[in-house]
């Protein structure tokens, strides 16, 4: 298994909406990849930003390559995305999976 880890900021104001987004647009679409098995948002909010920290995770490198293309560590953005946020990592960083304690799939994870 591989884990797709990327980070990026808004400003405070604009960290709901981008959120939303995540939940509602981005995830859906990332589910009718074949070999995608779920993501992480997580979120720490300041007194002007959010920090987002994006995990993925897919069952091989090639899919990974299914969603971000043949240069799959260039990290990858929907259009409105790039309205909301101020600053990205420009490169998503793969890691491969050697062990978990998750219990939750991805229809049960819990929201705060």
């Amino acid at each position: 298994m591989i884990a797709r880890h990327w980070r990026g900021w808004t400003k405070l104001h604009d960290a709901d909406a981008y959120e939303e987004l995540l939940r509602t647009r981005v995830f859906p679409d990332l589910k009718q990849i074949q070999g995608y098995r779920g993501g992480y948002i997580l979120r720490k909010d300041s007194a002007e930003e959010s920090e987002f920290v994006v995990m993925n995770l897919f069952e091989t490198l090639d899919a990974v390559r299914k969603f971000a293309g043949p240069d799959y560590s260039v990290a990858v953005f929907e259009p409105e995305a790039k309205r909301l946020l101020v600053r990205i990592e420009n490169v998503a960083n793969h890691y491969e999976v050697k062990h978990s304690t998750a219990r939750y799939s991805n229809d049960e994870t819990r929201s705060s």
